[in-house]
């Protein structure tokens, strides 16, 4: 007979996997399959072609029909680089009425939640499908999602409600920012700084494009938010840089500097009006490092892009949530998440998790003990209902 394991049991294994985005996850996918396999549930693995590294995972128990529940979360977490943890963060640790650990908010206490969910809903007699979707590289844009739900299209029956568990605090999130980004390469040319106005320094030319944002920012911050953007905090549209590298030496100017800036847009601003705005900034950057250098250039790829989630008239995920929390208030947040992204494939989904985002990617990052429980009242409710 297969041991079942606790939630708090299966969030302590999913934890001990340190499945930051830039390493592998393939030791948690695994496991999980392992784990679902030992319960009589078959599990799928898409593997990235581009990274054999990593894979996503999904599963489905109940009737082989469409319409069922899918509870989405993501494998990978942020790195634990610099950051001062007073515990093991690949490990577990209860204090105070809270689990420590890097993923237990964000989200692999979700994570753990849902295997324990589809185990339990195995053997409870479903009336309507229930399906497990893990991704990966979440945390690098939801670059993971997309294929992964193009895949579980093509081998299960498609489901039409979708949960995905980011920390809400147990609240219906029925909307979020949208969210894009590129990453800039300036090419300079290289000479002796005594001599820099016959070269083109990429770091001090990458600082006006960098300054475009933090004007952007003021201007979009003084504004006033319209309607749509009023509900969110911040109720604009933010332009964020947070890398930075670049230079050989402090006495040559700079040959090259790589930056990603990104965009959270809100829902009623378009991805192209932005991306118009930033571009043509880069095409007068680039024409005046050219008029000193031909050779000098700025390169543009895009590095992510995440749909807004758009709240849904009578949506089908969100009227479920709010029937197994009692939630009937209007929550939505900035960060963006995959619910989009299936919103985008024909699902009606909504956010719904445990844990609060303000501990998501911080040092000693927690998730209580009364809101994990939550959530596991929440899955309880949820496998009771669809087998009734």
């Amino acid at each position: 007979m297969p041991q079942r394991l606790t939630p708090l049991e299966i969030m302590t294994k999913l934890i001990s996997f340190p499945t930051v985005s830039r390493d592998t996850n393939l030791p948690l996918v695994d496991w999980v399959e392992g784990y679902l396999n030992e319960h009589g549930i078959e599990a799928h693995r898409w593997p990235d072609p581009d990274q054999p590294h990593k894979a996503a995972i999904f599963a489905h128990v109940g009737p082989w029909e469409e319409g069922g529940v899918v509870l989405s979360g993501h494998t990978d977490v942020v790195p634990v680089d610099g950051q001062p943890w007073d515990t093991d963060p690949f490990n577990v640790t209860e204090k105070d009425g809270k689990y420590y650990g890097r993923g237990t908010c964000d989200m692999k206490g979700f994570d753990a939640l849902a295997i324990w969910a589809l185990v339990e809903a195995r053997d409870a007699g479903l009336k309507r499908p229930l399906q497990l979707a893990l991704s990966f590289d979440e945390e690098v844009g939801c670059t993971g999602a997309p294929p992964m739900i193009e895949a579980m299209n093509k081998v299960l029956p498609k489901g039409s409600a979708v949960i995905v568990g980011e920390p809400s605090t147990m609240q219906a999130v029925t909307g979020h920012k949208g969210g894009f980004g590129y990453d800039t390469h300036m090419v300079g040319f290289e000479v002796h700084s005594s001599i820099m106005h016959t070269g083109v320094n990429a770091i001090m030319e990458a600082a006006p494009l960098i300054n475009w944002a933090n004007e952007q920012n003021t201007r979009n911050q003084a504004a006033t938010p319209s309607g749509t953007a009023a509900v969110f905090d911040p109720p604009w549209t933010t332009v964020h840089v947070g890398m930075i590298e670049g230079g050989t030496a402090h006495n040559i100017t700079a040959k090259d500097c790589h930056f990603m800036l990104d965009f959270r847009t809100v829902p009623d601003e378009s991805k192209a009006a932005w991306r118009d705005a930033y571009f043509e900034q880069v095409r007068a950057v680039e024409a005046r490092m050219q008029a000193v250098h031909p050779e000098a250039r700025i390169e543009i790829s895009e590095n992510f892009s995440i749909p807004g989630l758009v709240p849904e008239k009578d949506g089908e995920a969100e009227a479920l949530v709010r029937a197994l929390t009692g939630d009937n208030a209007s929550h939505v947040v900035s960060y963006g998440t995959e619910a989009g992204q299936f919103q985008e494939a024909g699902y009606s989904a909504v956010i719904c998790g445990p844990g609060n985002i303000a501990q998501a990617h911080q040092p000693n990052e927690f998730i209580s003990v009364a809101q994990f429980e939550a959530g596991h009242a929440f899955m309880q409710r949820l496998v009771e209902k669809l087998s009734t």
